[in-house]
């Protein structure tokens, strides 16, 4: 960062030159710098892990007091908060290909219950899709929902698109969007409150023309 005096031949200035060089002023003082535009990584295994953060960052505070409490000791040795340590734990079993848990340790323990109701309609550059369960005495957390243009893929964190809150006994749905013309497959699998994974579902598709 460079600071100017009479910036462009006048007493002040703002704004980007050419998208190459921006003026701007700091505690009174002008100021330009080069023109940096923010990326936003869009790989499969980047937008795998995004996913999953939203899913966590946003049902942290919809967990029980008693659960929230398990957190604090692992918390505590790594002087960080609570949230941190349930973020960074669930975040790691993401990428190594397992659910997501409430509480801590996180033992898979839950039963799971199957996915019933998985759909796939087209829209106009989007597809929803719409996902159910059993409804039994078993609380399902969540869907992992994955996709592909190619049939027969193998679901896996670069392929996670969305990770959907469960509502059992109600359908919930998830619109993916943007998305180019093309035949997308989806598959899509149940996890617990405990971390336990459930089984695929199966494929299903739609053509977004």
């Amino acid at each position: 960062m460079a600071l100017v005096t009479a910036p462009l031949l006048s007493l002040d200035a703002s704004g980007k030159v050419a998208d190459a060089l921006v003026f701007s002023k700091w505690k009174g003082r002008n100021y330009v710098r080069a023109l940096v535009r923010p990326s936003n990584p869009k790989s499969g295994g980047q937008t795998g892990m995004r996913v999953m953060f939203k899913f966590l960052s946003q049902n942290w505070a919809t967990l029980s007091t008693s659960s929230k409490a398990t957190w604090a000791a692992l918390a505590e040795a790594a002087a960080v908060a609570p949230f941190n340590s349930f973020m960074q734990k669930n975040l790691l079993r993401n990428r190594n290909f397992l659910g997501p848990g409430q509480d801590y340790p996180v033992d898979e323990s839950d039963s799971i219950d199957a996915i019933t109701v998985f759909t796939a309609t087209a829209g106009e550059r989007q597809i929803t899709i719409a996902l159910d369960d059993a409804a039994s005495s078993n609380e399902n957390w969540g869907y992992l929902v994955y996709r592909s243009i190619q049939t027969g893929f193998t679901p896996a964190v670069d392929n996670l698109v969305q990770v959907v809150l469960a509502n059992s006994g109600t359908p919930v749905n998830f619109v993916d969007t943007p998305l180019d013309p093309d035949t997308y497959y989806y598959d899509a699998k149940p996890f617990g409150e405990l971390g336990g994974l459930g089984a695929l579902k199966g494929e299903v598709n739609a053509v977004v023309a």
